[in-house]
Protein backbone atom coordinates (compact mmCIF):
# COMPACT_ATOMS: atom_id res chain seq x y z
CA UNK A 1 0.00 0.00 0.00
CA UNK A 2 1.59 3.33 -1.03
CA UNK A 3 2.07 6.12 1.47
CA UNK A 4 -0.53 8.87 1.48
CA UNK A 5 0.31 12.11 -0.28
CA UNK A 6 1.68 14.95 1.82
CA UNK A 7 -1.20 17.49 1.95
CA UNK A 8 -3.43 15.82 4.61
CA UNK A 9 -0.50 15.41 6.99
CA UNK A 10 0.76 18.93 6.28
CA UNK A 11 -2.69 20.36 6.99
CA UNK A 12 -2.87 18.47 10.28
CA UNK A 13 0.69 19.49 11.21
CA UNK A 14 -0.16 23.14 10.52
CA UNK A 15 -3.22 22.84 12.77
CA UNK A 16 -1.05 21.39 15.54
CA UNK A 17 1.58 24.07 14.96
CA UNK A 18 -1.00 26.78 15.62
CA UNK A 19 -2.07 25.08 18.83
CA UNK A 20 1.51 24.86 20.01
CA UNK A 21 2.32 28.55 20.11
CA UNK A 22 3.18 28.94 23.79
CA UNK A 23 1.76 32.41 24.23
CA UNK A 24 -1.58 31.31 22.74
CA UNK A 25 -1.83 28.28 25.02
CA UNK A 26 -0.79 30.34 28.04
CA UNK A 27 -3.30 33.07 27.29
CA UNK A 28 -6.11 30.52 26.91
CA UNK A 29 -5.15 28.79 30.14
CA UNK A 30 -4.97 31.93 32.29
CA UNK A 31 -8.08 33.52 30.80
CA UNK A 32 -10.21 30.41 31.33
CA UNK A 33 -8.75 29.54 34.72
CA UNK A 34 -9.20 33.10 36.00
CA UNK A 35 -12.84 33.07 34.87
CA UNK A 36 -13.58 29.81 36.73
CA UNK A 37 -11.59 30.78 39.85
CA UNK A 38 -13.00 34.29 40.21
CA UNK A 39 -16.48 32.93 39.50
CA UNK A 40 -16.21 30.74 42.59
CA UNK A 41 -14.71 33.52 44.70
CA UNK A 42 -17.51 35.93 43.83
CA UNK A 43 -20.09 33.20 44.42
CA UNK A 44 -18.62 32.37 47.86
CA UNK A 45 -19.09 35.99 48.91
CA UNK A 46 -22.66 36.06 47.54
CA UNK A 47 -23.80 32.77 49.09
CA UNK A 48 -22.47 33.79 52.52
CA UNK A 49 -25.39 36.24 52.81
CA UNK A 50 -27.95 33.45 52.36
CA UNK A 51 -28.99 31.89 55.68
CA UNK A 52 -31.28 29.11 54.43
CA UNK A 53 -29.17 25.94 54.15
CA UNK A 54 -31.36 24.29 51.51
CA UNK A 55 -31.25 27.39 49.35
CA UNK A 56 -27.47 27.50 49.76
CA UNK A 57 -27.21 23.92 48.51
CA UNK A 58 -29.37 24.72 45.48
CA UNK A 59 -27.22 27.76 44.70
CA UNK A 60 -24.02 25.69 45.02
CA UNK A 61 -25.41 23.05 42.65
CA UNK A 62 -26.17 25.70 40.00
CA UNK A 63 -22.71 27.22 40.44
CA UNK A 64 -21.07 23.80 40.05
CA UNK A 65 -23.05 23.16 36.86
CA UNK A 66 -21.93 26.47 35.37
CA UNK A 67 -18.32 25.77 36.33
CA UNK A 68 -18.54 22.18 35.05
CA UNK A 69 -19.45 23.37 31.56
CA UNK A 70 -16.53 25.81 31.56
CA UNK A 71 -14.06 23.20 32.82
CA UNK A 72 -15.31 20.63 30.31
CA UNK A 73 -15.01 23.07 27.39
CA UNK A 74 -11.53 24.10 28.50
CA UNK A 75 -10.30 20.50 28.81
CA UNK A 76 -11.91 19.31 25.58
CA UNK A 77 -10.96 22.27 23.39
CA UNK A 78 -7.41 22.68 24.68
CA UNK A 79 -6.79 18.93 24.90
CA UNK A 80 -3.30 17.83 25.84
CA UNK A 81 -2.52 17.86 29.53
CA UNK A 82 -5.97 19.20 30.46
CA UNK A 83 -7.52 15.85 29.55
CA UNK A 84 -5.41 14.33 32.32
CA UNK A 85 -6.49 17.09 34.70
CA UNK A 86 -10.11 16.15 33.91
CA UNK A 87 -9.34 12.53 34.83
CA UNK A 88 -7.76 13.58 38.16
CA UNK A 89 -10.43 15.99 39.38
CA UNK A 90 -13.52 14.33 37.89
CA UNK A 91 -13.92 11.79 40.70
CA UNK A 92 -17.15 11.28 42.68
CA UNK A 93 -15.38 11.28 46.07
CA UNK A 94 -13.65 14.61 45.48
CA UNK A 95 -15.38 16.76 42.87
CA UNK A 96 -18.96 18.07 42.89
CA UNK A 97 -21.44 15.75 41.17
CA UNK A 98 -21.98 18.26 38.34
CA UNK A 99 -18.25 18.16 37.55
CA UNK A 100 -18.14 14.37 37.58
CA UNK A 101 -21.10 14.06 35.20
CA UNK A 102 -19.37 16.30 32.66
CA UNK A 103 -15.72 15.31 33.05
CA UNK A 104 -16.07 11.53 33.27
CA UNK A 105 -16.83 11.37 29.53
CA UNK A 106 -13.33 12.66 28.75
CA UNK A 107 -11.63 9.45 29.97
CA UNK A 108 -11.29 7.94 26.51
CA UNK A 109 -13.17 10.31 24.23
CA UNK A 110 -10.55 12.93 23.44
CA UNK A 111 -10.54 14.41 19.92
CA UNK A 112 -8.96 11.73 17.69
CA UNK A 113 -6.14 12.13 15.19
CA UNK A 114 -7.44 11.53 11.61
CA UNK A 115 -6.89 8.02 10.28
CA UNK A 116 -4.78 9.30 7.37
CA UNK A 117 -2.29 10.72 9.87
CA UNK A 118 -2.40 7.57 12.01
CA UNK A 119 -1.52 5.47 8.98
CA UNK A 120 1.50 7.61 8.19
CA UNK A 121 2.76 7.42 11.77
CA UNK A 122 2.34 3.61 11.94
CA UNK A 123 4.06 3.02 8.61
CA UNK A 124 6.94 5.35 9.42
CA UNK A 125 7.51 3.89 12.89
CA UNK A 126 7.20 0.20 11.97
CA UNK A 127 8.86 0.44 8.56
CA UNK A 128 6.16 -1.30 6.51
CA UNK A 129 2.80 -0.39 5.07
CA UNK A 130 -0.36 -1.17 7.03
CA UNK A 131 -1.46 -3.69 4.37
CA UNK A 132 1.83 -5.58 4.78
CA UNK A 133 1.56 -5.66 8.58
CA UNK A 134 -2.17 -6.25 9.12
CA UNK A 135 -5.00 -8.20 7.55
CA UNK A 136 -7.43 -5.77 9.20
CA UNK A 137 -7.00 -2.31 10.70
CA UNK A 138 -10.05 -0.42 11.98
CA UNK A 139 -9.99 3.19 10.84
CA UNK A 140 -12.12 4.32 13.78
CA UNK A 141 -10.22 4.25 17.10
CA UNK A 142 -11.47 2.25 20.08
CA UNK A 143 -10.64 5.30 22.17
CA UNK A 144 -8.60 8.47 22.09
CA UNK A 145 -6.84 9.94 25.13
CA UNK A 146 -4.51 12.84 25.80
CA UNK A 147 -1.31 11.32 24.39
CA UNK A 148 -2.44 8.55 22.06
CA UNK A 149 -5.33 6.66 20.57
CA UNK A 150 -5.86 2.92 20.07
CA UNK A 151 -7.08 0.96 17.04
CA UNK A 152 -8.21 -2.65 16.81
CA UNK A 153 -6.39 -4.68 14.17
CA UNK A 154 -5.40 -8.21 13.14
CA UNK A 155 -1.84 -9.16 12.29
CA UNK A 156 -1.00 -10.83 8.98
CA UNK A 157 -1.72 -14.55 9.12
CA UNK A 158 -3.06 -14.41 12.68
CA UNK A 159 -6.51 -15.25 14.02
CA UNK A 160 -6.27 -13.12 17.18
CA UNK A 161 -6.88 -9.38 17.30
CA UNK A 162 -4.40 -6.85 18.61
CA UNK A 163 -4.51 -3.24 19.73
CA UNK A 164 -2.32 -0.63 18.04
CA UNK A 165 -1.51 2.40 20.19
CA UNK A 166 -0.47 5.46 18.18
CA UNK A 167 0.86 8.73 19.59
CA UNK A 168 -0.79 11.99 18.52
CA UNK A 169 1.71 14.04 16.46
CA UNK A 170 2.99 17.20 18.17
CA UNK A 171 1.38 16.41 21.52
CA UNK A 172 4.57 16.42 23.66
CA UNK A 173 5.44 20.08 23.20
CA UNK A 174 1.81 21.03 23.73
CA UNK A 175 1.61 19.20 27.07
CA UNK A 176 4.88 20.59 28.40
CA UNK A 177 3.57 24.13 27.83
CA UNK A 178 0.40 23.24 29.74
CA UNK A 179 2.29 21.76 32.70
CA UNK A 180 4.44 24.88 33.16
CA UNK A 181 1.31 27.02 33.29
CA UNK A 182 -0.25 24.66 35.82
CA UNK A 183 2.88 24.84 37.98
CA UNK A 184 2.60 28.62 38.14
CA UNK A 185 -1.08 28.32 39.12
CA UNK A 186 -0.19 25.69 41.76
CA UNK A 187 2.31 28.09 43.36
CA UNK A 188 -0.38 30.78 43.52
CA UNK A 189 -2.99 28.42 45.01
CA UNK A 190 -0.73 27.04 47.74
CA UNK A 191 0.11 30.59 48.84
CA UNK A 192 -3.52 31.70 48.96
CA UNK A 193 -6.19 28.99 49.31
CA UNK A 194 -4.70 25.52 49.76
CA UNK A 195 -2.02 24.86 52.39
CA UNK A 196 -0.53 21.92 50.53
CA UNK A 197 2.70 21.52 48.56
CA UNK A 198 0.98 21.49 45.17
CA UNK A 199 4.09 22.60 43.30
CA UNK A 200 5.96 19.37 44.16
CA UNK A 201 2.94 17.44 42.96
CA UNK A 202 3.01 19.20 39.59
CA UNK A 203 6.77 18.64 39.29
CA UNK A 204 6.24 14.90 39.69
CA UNK A 205 3.44 15.05 37.12
CA UNK A 206 5.85 16.72 34.70
CA UNK A 207 8.42 13.96 35.22
CA UNK A 208 5.90 11.14 34.84
CA UNK A 209 4.19 12.54 31.76
CA UNK A 210 7.53 13.06 30.02
CA UNK A 211 8.04 9.28 30.27
CA UNK A 212 4.72 8.59 28.54
CA UNK A 213 6.00 9.74 25.17
CA UNK A 214 8.34 6.73 24.87
CA UNK A 215 6.30 3.63 24.09
CA UNK A 216 9.40 1.40 24.29
CA UNK A 217 9.54 2.31 27.98
CA UNK A 218 5.84 1.54 28.35
CA UNK A 219 6.29 -1.87 26.71
CA UNK A 220 9.12 -2.73 29.11
CA UNK A 221 6.98 -1.61 32.08
CA UNK A 222 4.04 -3.70 30.90
CA UNK A 223 6.26 -6.77 30.57
CA UNK A 224 7.78 -6.22 34.02
CA UNK A 225 4.43 -5.81 35.80
CA UNK A 226 2.85 -8.70 33.88
CA UNK A 227 5.72 -10.98 34.86
CA UNK A 228 5.56 -9.87 38.53
CA UNK A 229 1.80 -10.38 38.92
CA UNK A 230 1.70 -13.66 37.02
CA UNK A 231 4.73 -15.08 38.89
CA UNK A 232 3.62 -14.00 42.39
CA UNK A 233 0.07 -15.36 42.22
CA UNK A 234 -1.52 -18.67 41.31
CA UNK A 235 -3.80 -16.49 39.21
CA UNK A 236 -2.99 -12.85 38.50
CA UNK A 237 -5.54 -10.54 40.18
CA UNK A 238 -5.71 -8.49 36.95
CA UNK A 239 -5.14 -9.24 33.27
CA UNK A 240 -2.20 -7.44 31.67
CA UNK A 241 -1.86 -7.25 27.85
CA UNK A 242 1.06 -9.03 26.19
CA UNK A 243 3.35 -6.89 24.05
CA UNK A 244 4.17 -7.85 20.46
CA UNK A 245 7.91 -7.44 20.95
CA UNK A 246 8.88 -6.80 17.33
CA UNK A 247 6.19 -4.14 16.92
CA UNK A 248 7.22 -1.44 19.36
CA UNK A 249 8.71 2.00 18.73
CA UNK A 250 8.72 5.32 20.56
CA UNK A 251 5.38 6.29 18.99
CA UNK A 252 3.66 2.98 18.17
CA UNK A 253 2.92 -0.01 20.43
CA UNK A 254 1.15 -3.23 19.42
CA UNK A 255 -0.27 -5.51 22.12
CA UNK A 256 -2.92 -8.18 22.80
CA UNK A 257 -6.55 -7.19 22.40
CA UNK A 258 -8.51 -7.93 25.59
CA UNK A 259 -12.27 -8.17 25.20
CA UNK A 260 -14.13 -6.43 28.00
CA UNK A 261 -16.55 -3.72 29.06
CA UNK A 262 -15.26 -0.31 30.17
CA UNK A 263 -15.84 -0.07 33.90
CA UNK A 264 -17.93 3.08 33.45
CA UNK A 265 -20.48 1.03 31.46
CA UNK A 266 -20.69 -1.77 34.02
CA UNK A 267 -24.03 -0.64 35.49
CA UNK A 268 -25.64 -0.25 32.05
CA UNK A 269 -24.36 -3.67 30.97
CA UNK A 270 -25.77 -5.30 34.11
CA UNK A 271 -29.16 -3.69 33.53
CA UNK A 272 -29.10 -4.84 29.89
CA UNK A 273 -28.55 -8.42 31.09
CA UNK A 274 -31.39 -8.23 33.58
CA UNK A 275 -29.20 -7.80 36.67
CA UNK A 276 -30.24 -5.11 39.15
CA UNK A 277 -27.18 -2.78 39.38
CA UNK A 278 -28.06 -2.09 43.03
CA UNK A 279 -28.88 -5.68 43.93
CA UNK A 280 -26.91 -8.38 45.77
CA UNK A 281 -25.50 -10.06 42.64
CA UNK A 282 -24.20 -6.72 41.36
CA UNK A 283 -22.77 -5.87 44.78
CA UNK A 284 -20.86 -9.16 44.88
CA UNK A 285 -19.45 -8.57 41.39
CA UNK A 286 -18.38 -5.04 42.29
CA UNK A 287 -16.78 -6.30 45.49
CA UNK A 288 -14.76 -8.84 43.49
CA UNK A 289 -13.68 -6.17 41.02
CA UNK A 290 -12.47 -3.82 43.77
CA UNK A 291 -10.75 -6.69 45.59
CA UNK A 292 -8.89 -7.67 42.40
CA UNK A 293 -7.75 -4.10 41.75
CA UNK A 294 -6.76 -3.50 45.37
CA UNK A 295 -4.84 -6.78 45.56
CA UNK A 296 -2.92 -5.99 42.39
CA UNK A 297 -2.05 -2.49 43.56
CA UNK A 298 -1.14 -3.60 47.08
CA UNK A 299 1.29 -6.16 45.68
CA UNK A 300 2.75 -3.75 43.13
CA UNK A 301 3.26 -0.84 45.53
CA UNK A 302 4.25 -2.65 48.73
CA UNK A 303 6.00 -5.81 47.49
CA UNK A 304 7.59 -4.69 44.22
CA UNK A 305 7.64 -0.90 44.50
CA UNK A 306 7.11 -0.79 40.71
CA UNK A 307 3.49 -0.09 39.88
CA UNK A 308 0.94 1.05 37.31
CA UNK A 309 0.15 4.61 38.39
CA UNK A 310 -2.88 5.52 36.30
CA UNK A 311 -5.98 3.49 37.32
CA UNK A 312 -8.56 5.93 35.96
CA UNK A 313 -11.77 4.39 34.58
CA UNK A 314 -10.63 4.60 30.96
CA UNK A 315 -7.83 2.12 31.74
CA UNK A 316 -9.98 -0.58 33.35
CA UNK A 317 -11.99 -3.24 31.53
CA UNK A 318 -14.34 -5.80 33.10
CA UNK A 319 -14.15 -9.19 31.38
CA UNK A 320 -16.09 -12.44 31.74
CA UNK A 321 -16.51 -13.67 35.29
CA UNK A 322 -15.82 -10.21 36.76
CA UNK A 323 -12.15 -10.48 35.73
CA UNK A 324 -10.40 -7.12 35.59
CA UNK A 325 -8.01 -6.00 32.86
CA UNK A 326 -5.61 -3.15 33.57
CA UNK A 327 -4.54 -1.19 30.49
CA UNK A 328 -2.12 1.64 29.61
CA UNK A 329 1.28 1.43 31.31
CA UNK A 330 2.54 4.84 30.21
CA UNK A 331 2.49 6.07 33.80
CA UNK A 332 4.42 3.74 36.09
CA UNK A 333 6.44 4.47 39.21
CA UNK A 334 9.47 2.77 40.74
CA UNK A 335 9.47 3.69 44.44
CA UNK A 336 12.81 3.85 46.25
CA UNK A 337 13.13 1.22 48.98
CA UNK A 338 12.86 3.73 51.83
CA UNK A 339 9.58 5.13 50.49
CA UNK A 340 8.14 1.68 49.81
CA UNK A 341 8.82 0.58 53.40
CA UNK A 342 7.82 3.96 54.84
CA UNK A 343 4.48 3.69 53.07
CA UNK A 344 4.06 0.10 54.34
CA UNK A 345 4.50 1.50 57.85
CA UNK A 346 1.87 4.17 57.14
CA UNK A 347 -0.54 1.50 55.88
CA UNK A 348 -0.30 -0.26 59.25
CA UNK A 349 -0.84 3.06 61.05
CA UNK A 350 -4.02 3.73 59.05
CA UNK A 351 -5.32 0.17 59.41
CA UNK A 352 -4.77 0.27 63.21
CA UNK A 353 -5.89 3.89 63.71
CA UNK A 354 -2.47 4.50 65.27
CA UNK A 355 -1.69 8.27 65.25
CA UNK A 356 1.83 7.89 66.71
CA UNK A 357 2.81 5.44 64.00
CA UNK A 358 1.31 7.79 61.39
CA UNK A 359 3.45 10.68 62.68
CA UNK A 360 6.52 8.42 62.65
CA UNK A 361 5.71 7.45 59.04
CA UNK A 362 5.38 11.12 57.99
CA UNK A 363 8.92 11.77 59.23
CA UNK A 364 10.25 8.66 57.48
CA UNK A 365 8.54 9.58 54.21
CA UNK A 366 9.70 13.19 54.33
CA UNK A 367 6.19 14.69 54.58
CA UNK A 368 6.63 18.05 56.32
CA UNK A 369 3.64 19.31 58.33
CA UNK A 370 2.81 22.30 60.52
CA UNK A 371 -0.02 21.84 63.00
CA UNK A 372 -2.67 24.49 63.67
CA UNK A 373 -4.82 22.59 66.15
CA UNK A 374 -4.87 21.20 69.68
CA UNK A 375 -5.67 17.55 68.92
CA UNK A 376 -2.68 17.26 66.59
CA UNK A 377 -2.21 13.49 66.80
CA UNK A 378 -5.81 12.68 65.81
CA UNK A 379 -5.74 15.18 62.95
CA UNK A 380 -2.44 13.76 61.68
CA UNK A 381 -4.05 10.32 61.48
CA UNK A 382 -7.14 11.75 59.75
CA UNK A 383 -4.87 13.54 57.28
CA UNK A 384 -3.10 10.26 56.48
CA UNK A 385 -6.43 8.50 55.92
CA UNK A 386 -7.71 11.37 53.79
CA UNK A 387 -4.64 11.24 51.57
CA UNK A 388 -3.72 7.55 51.51
CA UNK A 389 -6.77 5.37 52.25
CA UNK A 390 -9.86 4.70 50.14
CA UNK A 391 -12.28 4.49 53.07
CA UNK A 392 -14.91 7.18 53.62
CA UNK A 393 -16.56 7.94 56.98
CA UNK A 394 -20.17 6.67 57.41
CA UNK A 395 -22.68 8.77 55.46
CA UNK A 396 -19.96 10.71 53.60
CA UNK A 397 -19.91 10.51 49.81
CA UNK A 398 -17.46 13.33 49.08
CA UNK A 399 -14.40 14.13 51.18
CA UNK A 400 -14.08 17.88 50.45
CA UNK A 401 -10.46 17.84 51.69
CA UNK A 402 -10.07 21.59 51.32
CA UNK A 403 -13.13 22.61 53.31
CA UNK A 404 -12.66 24.65 56.50
CA UNK A 405 -13.13 21.65 58.77
CA UNK A 406 -10.77 19.34 56.90
CA UNK A 407 -7.46 18.05 58.23
CA UNK A 408 -5.56 19.80 55.43
CA UNK A 409 -6.89 23.13 56.69
CA UNK A 410 -5.83 22.29 60.24
CA UNK A 411 -2.44 20.81 59.33
CA UNK A 412 -0.46 22.45 56.54
CA UNK A 413 1.49 20.06 54.33
CA UNK A 414 4.50 22.23 53.52
CA UNK A 415 6.73 19.50 52.08
CA UNK A 416 5.51 16.52 50.09
CA UNK A 417 7.98 14.16 48.33
CA UNK A 418 7.43 14.29 44.59
CA UNK A 419 7.81 10.53 44.29
CA UNK A 420 4.85 9.92 46.62
CA UNK A 421 2.45 11.74 44.33
CA UNK A 422 1.98 8.62 42.19
CA UNK A 423 0.91 6.66 45.29
CA UNK A 424 -1.41 9.49 46.36
CA UNK A 425 -2.98 9.73 42.91
CA UNK A 426 -3.38 5.96 42.63
CA UNK A 427 -5.19 5.72 45.98
CA UNK A 428 -7.49 8.61 45.08
CA UNK A 429 -8.37 7.06 41.74
CA UNK A 430 -9.15 3.75 43.49
CA UNK A 431 -11.32 5.65 45.97
CA UNK A 432 -13.12 7.39 43.13
CA UNK A 433 -13.85 4.02 41.52
CA UNK A 434 -15.20 2.56 44.76
CA UNK A 435 -17.43 5.58 45.44
CA UNK A 436 -18.64 5.58 41.83
CA UNK A 437 -19.61 1.90 42.21
CA UNK A 438 -21.39 2.58 45.48
CA UNK A 439 -18.90 0.51 47.47
CA UNK A 440 -16.92 1.76 50.48
CA UNK A 441 -13.79 -0.14 51.42
CA UNK A 442 -10.42 0.51 53.04
CA UNK A 443 -7.35 -0.31 50.97
CA UNK A 444 -5.29 0.09 54.16
CA UNK A 445 -7.22 -2.77 55.77
CA UNK A 446 -6.88 -4.95 52.68
CA UNK A 447 -3.17 -4.13 52.29
CA UNK A 448 -2.31 -4.82 55.94
CA UNK A 449 -0.99 -8.41 55.31
CA UNK A 450 1.05 -7.22 52.32
CA UNK A 451 2.51 -4.32 54.35
CA UNK A 452 3.35 -6.69 57.20
CA UNK A 453 5.09 -9.02 54.76
CA UNK A 454 7.13 -6.17 53.28
CA UNK A 455 8.24 -4.92 56.70
CA UNK A 456 8.93 -8.43 58.03
CA UNK A 457 11.10 -9.40 55.05
CA UNK A 458 13.00 -6.11 55.43
CA UNK A 459 13.73 -6.97 59.07
CA UNK A 460 11.58 -4.12 60.39
CA UNK A 461 8.78 -6.23 61.87
CA UNK A 462 9.12 -9.26 64.09
CA UNK A 463 6.89 -12.32 63.87
CA UNK A 464 5.38 -11.60 67.28
CA UNK A 465 4.27 -8.14 66.08
CA UNK A 466 2.23 -9.48 63.14
CA UNK A 467 -1.35 -8.95 64.27
CA UNK A 468 -3.13 -11.07 61.67
CA UNK A 469 -3.19 -14.81 62.47
CA UNK A 470 -0.28 -16.59 60.75
CA UNK A 471 -2.53 -19.12 59.00
CA UNK A 472 -3.98 -16.27 56.97
CA UNK A 473 -0.54 -15.50 55.57
CA UNK A 474 0.67 -17.92 52.92
CA UNK A 475 3.98 -16.01 52.80
CA UNK A 476 4.34 -16.36 56.59
CA UNK A 477 3.99 -20.16 56.46
CA UNK A 478 6.35 -20.49 53.48
CA UNK A 479 8.98 -18.30 55.12
CA UNK A 480 9.01 -20.24 58.39
CA UNK A 481 8.89 -23.60 56.61
CA UNK A 482 12.12 -22.65 54.80
CA UNK A 483 13.74 -21.85 58.16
Amino acid sequence: MPFLPAPPFDDFREKISCQLRPWQRSFQFWARTAEIYTGYKVFQARVSFVKDVKKQEEMWERQHEVAADKIYNMCYEMGGFFLKIAQIIGKPDLAPAAWVRRLVTLCDQAPPTPYEVVRIVVEKELGESISELFDQFDANPLGSASIAQVHRARLKGNINDVVVKVQHPGVQELMMTDIRNLQAFALYMQKTDIKFDLYSVTKEMEKQIAYEFDFTREAAAMDRIRHFLYENNKKSPVLVPRVMKDMVSRKVLVMDYIDGIPILRLGDEMAKRGVDPSGRIAAAAKQNILKSLATAYGQMILKSGFFHADPHPGNILICKGSEVALLDYGQVKDLPENLRLGYANLVLAMADNDPLRAIESYRELGIGTVSKCENEEDEMLKLAQTMFDTNLPPGVTMLQPFSEGSSIKKISVEAFPEELFSVLRTVHLLRGLSVGMGMNFSCAQQWRPIAEEALYLAGRLQAKDIKEKPQRHGWFRRTFRRR
